[in-house]
């Protein structure tokens, strides 16, 4: 009964342990790439991004640190997420209101723009792939990058021009036009 208790004691010990090391882990990233939403409010219509934005800190980012050609979870940390409460039109693509996870395949001259309707804990696996299941794609886009005049140091989604997503991040560009109903 004495080993019972301790072991129990123990087990306990450990499961707090783990908890506060996982939030302390939660909190350093999130130090290093701190969360965001940017909102458009347009007359009916409401379109926000969570994500969480790293810095460039001297590296070359497109092609390096975030290669060409692979998933990537748009951000830092958690899976960015995009909400619509109307449907919207992407380049030609009919997306219904909700709640998506944002991926992009990077490209030296496009960008794949991949929405998804999983919700996931964390932006990539164990083995630092992109935790995306795409069987659960429900938009899938491509859009031109563009050279920035400017190096961008901390990555920044915002919309402009009307509503247009707009990501930018080291000396990359991509423009994701959204047509309104």
């Amino acid at each position: 009964m004495k080993a019972l208790k301790w072991t129990l004691i123990i087990v306990f010990g450990l499961g707090i342990l783990g908890f506060l090391g996982f939030q302390f882990m939660i909190y350093q990233t999130k130090k290093a790439s701190p969360e965001a939403t940017v909102v458009y409010e347009g007359e009916d219509i409401t379109l926000s991004v969570n994500y969480c934005r790293p810095y460039k800190k001297g590296r070359k980012i497109f092609g390096e640190l975030v290669p060409y050609g692979e998933v990537w979870r748009t951000g830092a940390n958690e899976p960015t997420t995009f909400m619509t409460n109307k449907d919207i039109t992407i380049e030609g693509v009919k997306l219904k209101a909700g709640k998506y996870t944002l991926w992009t395949i990077p490209q030296e001259t496009q960008w794949t723009i991949i929405l998804n309707s999983k919700m996931y804990d964390w932006g990539v696996n164990w083995d630092e792939k992109a935790s995306r299941d795409p069987m659960y794609d429900v938009l899938r886009v491509n859009v031109p990058s563009v050279p920035t005049k400017e190096v961008v140091e901390q990555f920044t989604i915002e919309f402009i021009y009307h509503v247009n997503m707009v990501m930018k991040w080291d000396d990359t560009e991509v423009i994701v036009p959204i047509l309104t109903y």
